[in-house]
């Protein structure tokens, strides 16, 4: 599977720290591969937009749709604790 980053995505990757962004590297590598992978707890958050959530550590999560062979990263914040 391919990936790709749209809006609003983009801009607030750029404002996370460098720890966040290489987690967030690892886990989409994972997501690439397999999405039932452990450590993403991937899971659909929003069935009428066919929208799911996975996990980039304890603190963050990033969101994403599957159209095809690709997963298009929607947007990534922090997860309420």
């Amino acid at each position: 599977m391919r990936t790709q980053f749209v809006e609003p995505f983009e801009d607030k990757f750029k404002k996370l720290s460098q720890e966040v962004k290489d987690s967030f590297y690892k886990q989409i590598g994972f997501l690439a591969n397999n999405l039932r992978h452990p450590s993403l707890r991937a899971k659909k958050f929003d069935e009428e937009k066919d929208i799911w959530q996975a996990r980039v550590d304890g603190h963050y999560r990033f969101y994403f749709q599957i159209r095809g062979d690709t997963y298009f990263i929607l947007n990534i914040r922090r997860h309420k604790d």
